[in-house]
């Protein structure tokens, strides 16, 4: 069984940055296509970014493009959400997912096999 532990949130005001981490625990993780959801209050979980395990590939949903940059450490067993220009609609709670079968990448919960516990990210106006 892998675990996805998050850690990075906290609260920041409009316009700044943050870096998000999730580290697995075992697993084959270079395989593993790994991404980033994100859950506001009242909404349903949304796509954020995801990375091949390669790392040659990655896709961000619209909101977010050219603000959020995902990368990864295999070595490390992690991967990093870095958000800039943060907005007071990026508030959520964000999660990392991991993808253990998977060739493509895929934008929908279901294919993804692990999930981090989450972590509150608050952006002040």
């Amino acid at each position: 069984q892998v675990q996805l532990v998050e850690s990075g949130g906290g609260m920041v005001q409009a316009g700044g940055s943050l870096r998000l981490s999730c580290t697995a625990s075992a697993g084959s993780f270079s395989g593993y296509t790994m991404a980033w959801f994100r859950q506001a209050p009242g909404l349903e979980r949304e796509f954020v970014a995801a990375m091949h395990g390669s790392g040659a590939t990655t896709h961000y949903a619209g909101s977010v493009k050219g603000r959020f940059t995902i990368s990864r450490d295999n070595a490390k067993t992690t991967i990093f959400l870095q958000m800039d220009g943060l907005e007071p609609e990026d508030t959520a709670v964000y999660y990392c997912a991991a993808d253990r079968r998977s060739m493509y990448i895929h934008t929908e919960e279901g294919p993804y096999d692990y999930w981090g516990q989450g972590t509150q990210v608050t952006i002040s106006s």
